[in-house]
């Protein structure tokens, strides 16, 4: 089923519409969440809570594509719980007293740390420019999807991709050293 009928069936209310995203993309975000979280029950929960908020935001949003829309909801939700995961390890009470107050401050964020958000979304989208397709391929399978190289190596058939991906390894690291001097030119 095609995007725009899932988003369709959202904006119906129709239950359908969970499921046929969990056909379609299923795989995808449980993948995503097990990059993170190495492991399958753990990812699950994620997934279910993803399919949740897109229920309670479709509508009124509209998402184009909608791939990218889960795959962003399912990462976000499944880095909490990494985080929220480191966090309970530290034993310090301090760390965990200022983590507490961190969640009721409000947001640190200033309109500089906004410009620099938005420029830095700029300086990634002129380097994957740069990119050859299939470099884009690998760049956005491993560091959007967190996918290892070995399955970047097997996914040939998601098009350009051919099995020495692992050898891309060394020259998508060249190709990072300009970015990372322009994030630290920010």
């Amino acid at each position: 089923m095609d995007d725009e009928k899932i988003i369709e069936m959202f904006f119906e209310r129709s239950e359908q519409a969970i499921k046929e995203l969990d056909i379609k993309y299923g795989k995808l975000c449980h993948k995503l969440a097990y990059n993170i979280l190495g492991n399958h029950f753990d990812a699950e929960e994620c997934v279910n809570d993803a399919y949740l908020g897109a229920w309670n935001a479709i509508p009124p949003a509209k998402p184009n594509p909608l791939q990218a829309y889960i795959c962003k909801i399912v990462r976000n939700i499944s880095l909490n719980l990494y985080y929220k995961r480191e966090a309970a390890k530290r034993s310090s009470a301090y760390e965990i007293a200022m983590s507490e107050m961190e969640e009721r401050l409000p947001s640190p964020n200033t309109v500089e740390d906004e410009i620099e958000v938005r420029e830095l979304a700029r300086i990634i989208e002129d380097f994957l420019e740069t990119m050859t397709a299939e470099n884009r391929v690998i760049f956005m399978l491993r560091y959007a999807y967190s996918d290892t190289y070995a399955d970047i190596a097997k996914s040939g058939k998601r098009g350009v991709l051919e099995p020495p991906a692992r050898s891309k390894r060394s020259h998508l690291l060249g190709l990072l050293e300009p970015l990372s001097q322009s994030i630290l030119n920010l």
